[in-house]
């Protein structure tokens, strides 16, 4: 084999392994939130199951098994629409490949992308984590690497909405494990427990039980107050007809109306599509013409 043979197959295998890193990159966010998510659900179970916050003579009651089945029908219907709409965002491709864009009579909006060497519609824009020009683009969602735009953005909202009615869930549920944490009263112990049990555990001074539910606990907390902003933040810009990147320059040029725009983003029958993702719900649009009811320049 020649030098520049072997340089070749070198380049080519350094660009093989890098390749690799960066799939691993991508796919590493989601099973991290796959693995909080499961966590989570496990350990809420184990409080409906055992720990349940009822009365000893009330346990073994007719009540206690309905209070136990109710709590575990909602826990299991919250994460099945979790898992289901996030494998349907992630599935859903958003960009514009394999979408015919015409192009024949380009309107206003209309731009060429260099990266993708294509004219592409108003509203969308590339992406440079994906290497695509996505219909309506949003952001780029690190959590699950991939692009929110115009085809899968229903998804991604009713994913956020669950989310957060899972974890505010969750967090009543963990009422019980921050009642034991601080039946002592408020001391550095407990304080520090709460605040960074990592420390409490390697240095010995709790089990990893309690390591555990004071780990799932904090993480439902925080977990809620993040995801209510993000999905407090999306629910205004569906109201208000705009994207993130739209939010960003001011700009407010396809405002239908409330009910009009939440049904652009979450189709024909948006009251009741977000029970459950299997129930279609076509989108009013393409992805490509937009109704413009405003100026397209930036606010000042």
């Amino acid at each position: 084999m020649t030098d520049s043979s072997k340089r070749e197959s070198s380049g080519f295998t350094f660009r093989k392994q890098v390749d690799q890193v960066e799939s691993s990159g991508r796919h590493l966010p989601i099973v991290l939130n796959a693995v909080l998510v499961f966590s989570i659900t496990a350990e809420v179970s184990y409080l409906v199951l055992v720990e349940a916050p009822l009365e000893p003579e009330q346990k073994k009651t007719e009540w206690s098994s309905m209070w136990k089945a109710m709590h575990l029908f909602a826990q299991y219907f919250m994460l099945g629409n979790i898992t289901w709409n996030a494998s349907l965002f992630v599935k859903t491709n958003p960009s514009i490949r394999g979408v015919f864009l015409g192009g024949d009579a380009l309107g206003q909006g209309w731009r060429y992308c260099y990266n993708c060497e294509t004219h592409t519609p108003p509203r969308c824009s590339h992406c440079y984590d994906c290497n695509v020009c996505v219909l309506r683009r949003d952001h780029h969602c690190v959590f699950f690497g991939q692009c929110v735009g115009f085809y899968n953005y229903r998804y991604f909202l009713t994913c956020l909405l669950f989310m957060w009615a899972g974890l505010l869930y969750a967090v009543f549920m963990n009422a019980e494990v921050f009642i034991v944490i601080l039946k002592e009263g408020v001391t550095f112990h407990s304080v520090l427990l709460l605040l960074m049990p990592w420390i409490m555990l390697v240095s010995g001074q709790v089990t990893a039980r309690a390591f555990a539910f004071a780990f799932i606990a904090d993480t439902c907390v925080v977990g809620f107050l993040l995801v209510a902003a993000f999905l407090f933040f999306h629910v205004i810009l569906m109201l208000r007809g705009q994207t993130t990147r739209e939010w960003y320059s001011t700009r407010q040029p396809y405002n239908l109306g409330a009910v009009a725009n939440i049904r652009e983003c979450l189709g024909k029958y948006w009251y009741i599509c977000w029970l459950c993702p299997l129930i279609p719900s076509p989108l009013p649009g393409d992805g490509i013409n937009f109704k413009v009811t405003g100026s397209l320049e930036p606010m000042k």
